[in-house]
């Protein structure tokens, strides 16, 4: 979305001293209308560019608001994050999704993540052609595509500048509690999904007094290291394939109906060797299928009666450079950490050979130097309010093993809603889903277990 923002006016910062945080008068946001949609507000924040130095170099990062339609309601202000990373969560917040009694009771507010949207956006994805493949055969291989990442990381990094090295999502944090004392809100609600619930939890760690409610929706687990950052969603890939499985077998809709599902997909991925695009192509369109979920389509790619492909928006795979490969240990060194993490895979993963995404992630980040700026960790918000996890049982992206490991970490301080059947993002999917989510949102009230799978 392009907008016109507003610029902020600067003022006194958060000073940090010793550990302690001491809030000085915030920055305030001159907001104006967004040009390209009258019912939202837009405007910018003058934050530190490194938080560890909050006198030094400032940056502005992009903001939308959608104020409560029923004013004399308001609850507050909820916060807001698509995922990604990489996507606009300033235009989220002006988005539909969120049902008309949250609109009406909170100024919804969205802040485009360092690297994403207006906020310095990160445009490195025309570098990456070129990329020697992801799923090295060798020492050689693995060699080639080490250096070509290393080149990558090089030009991306001068071409964005100081941001690059800024935009963990232990600073996204920061910038949302900045925002928060420049709005003047003694607490906030958060609504996060996917790569957005790591910006949630690491602002409940950090600001756990200052959280009303906060949605976690399809979590990704912060505290996971390489091996399950890529396994768990392997075996997620499959369980996912095991339900469109099941559901082949009972429909009539699937155009596999009668046969044996998984030998007409191995026969697929065979025909699949010799035609554009490759094995490759069609595991990497399957994963989309499952993740939807799109059964039909998936049943389509097997019967080979469909092209259509699908991919990530290109500034994710910028972003992911600066964000995910600072958040998570993935320092792949050498083709023999390459070949052990490969083998989890596959072993995690008979059917679907893996997880586009898990893989994906890992293998951008070889030739990333030094350890991560927010390390994964035992995630702690003991000084939080109970937050609610909600996720599905069969999501490929962030697996529902991932919701299960955050309420064992921390069950004291969550509540853990289960939708019981497919696809990445779970709040829309049900009547359930949504009305358990805004209970919470709204009334503070401690949600149903579980909500029904919708076929």
């Amino acid at each position: 979305m392009r907008r016109a923002l507003a610029a902020s006016v600067a003022a006194l910062v958060l000073v940090v001293t010793g550990g302690a945080a001491h809030a000085e008068p915030a920055p305030s946001i001159a907001w104006a209308p967004c040009p390209d949609n009258p019912d939202g507000e837009c405007g910018t924040l003058s934050v530190p560019l490194d938080w560890k130095k909050p006198r030094g170099e400032r940056i502005d990062v992009a903001l939308g608001r959608h104020k409560a339609t029923d004013p004399a309601r308001r609850l507050g202000v909820l916060m807001v994050d698509p995922g990604g990373p990489g996507g606009s969560a300033a235009e989220f917040a002006l988005s539909g999704l969120f049902s008309p009694e949250v609109r009406a009771r909170f100024d919804i507010v969205g802040i485009d993540s360092r690297g994403t949207g207006n906020s310095l956006a990160l445009r490195c994805a025309d570098l990456m052609d070129g990329q020697p493949s992801i799923y090295p055969e060798n020492e050689a291989g693995f060699a080639a595509l080490l250096q070509h990442n290393k080149n990558v990381l090089a030009k991306c990094r001068e071409r964005s500048g100081p941001i690059f090295d800024h935009a963990d999502s232990a600073a996204v944090a920061q910038d949302m509690d900045a925002a928060r004392r420049a709005l003047g809100e003694r607490k906030i609600s958060y609504f996060g999904l996917s790569y957005g619930t790591v910006f949630g939890q690491a602002y409940a760690e950090k600001f756990g007094g200052k959280v009303r409610a906060m949605v976690l929706d399809s979590v990704v687990d912060h505290s996971v290291d390489a091996r399950r950052f890529v396994g768990d969603r392997a075996a997620a890939a499959d369980d996912a394939f095991r339900e469109f499985e099941s559901w082949c077998d009972s429909s009539t809709d699937c155009a596999l109906h009668g046969q044996d599902v998984r030998a007409a997909w191995e026969a697929a991925l065979v025909r699949a060797d010799g035609e554009p695009g490759g094995r490759q192509g069609l595991l990497n369109n399957m994963y989309f299928a499952v993740r939807g979920p799109d059964w039909l389509w998936a049943a389509d790619l097997i019967a080979g009666q469909t092209l259509r492909t699908r991919a990530f928006e290109p500034n994710y795979e910028s972003v992911r450079l600066a964000t995910v490969c600072q958040d998570f240990s993935l320092r792949i060194r050498n083709f023999q950490d390459y070949e052990r993490l490969r083998a989890e895979e596959l072993r995690r993963s008979p059917i679907m050979r893996g997880s586009l995404l898990g893989h994906d992630e890992a293998m951008a980040c070889v030739g990333v130097p030094g350890p991560p700026a927010n390390p994964p960790h035992r995630l702690d918000i003991s000084g939080a309010p109970k937050i609610l996890v909600l996720n599905a049982k069969y999501d490929p992206t962030t697996p529902y093993a991932w919701a299960v490991n955050i309420k064992r970490q921390a069950p004291r301080n969550t509540a853990l809603l289960t939708y019981e059947g497919w696809g990445h993002i779970a709040y829309p999917r049900s009547a359930c889903t949504r009305s358990n989510v805004d209970a919470y949102l709204l009334d503070l009230k401690t949600p149903a277990i579980s909500c029904p799978a919708v076929p």
